[in-house]
């Protein structure tokens, strides 16, 4: 893992997301994040829903240190604009991710194993510096691009965790 900027507070703002839920154990199981993926992109391309400022992200809603992996529940998500019309019928339903205060910091992981420690670099980031994780609003791991397009496949991402 390398970790390309510190991490630090910052105001995240509310984003209108297309969103594919998940709940189980998606821990280490790439093959979750592909379908899920893979549903929302085929949805969202013939109706012409990326642009040049989508996000593709995922919104994490339970800590895995103390949900059972069975009730963990994790959205696949990309940033739409708030007027996309999209049907409520299917897998791939809109609504508005919470903004507000969050640690963040952007790392290269070399693959997917490295995402829970970079994960645990953001909570000891917050312990050191007397920050309270808030657990009324998701966690976020946004993704700055796809490692397919990355020479060395890394994973470009900003870990995002809410605090008070």
């Amino acid at each position: 893992m390398k970790i390309v900027e510190e991490p630090e507070v910052k105001m995240i703002e509310e984003r209108t997301v297309a969103y594919v839920s998940f709940v189980g154990n998606y821990l280490g199981n790439t093959k979750v994040f592909e379908g899920l993926f893979q549903t929302l992109c085929d949805f969202a391309a013939p109706l012409h829903l990326f642009g040049p400022d989508t996000l593709l992200l995922s919104a994490y809603y339970n800590d895995p240190d103390t949900t059972p992996p069975e009730e963990l529940r994790v959205d696949v998500c990309m940033t739409i604009t708030d007027d996309a019309d999209l049907t409520t019928e299917g897998e791939v339903h809109k609504k508005q991710l919470p903004g507000g205060k969050y640690v963040v910091m952007y790392a290269e992981l070399s693959g997917a194993e490295e995402y829970g420690p970079a994960w645990s670099t953001v909570g000891e980031w917050m312990m050191h510096n007397n920050l309270e994780m808030d657990v009324s609003r998701p966690g976020y791991e946004i993704y700055r691009k796809n490692p397919e397009d990355d020479p060395e496949k890394h994973h470009c991402v900003e870990i995002c965790m809410a605090i008070k």
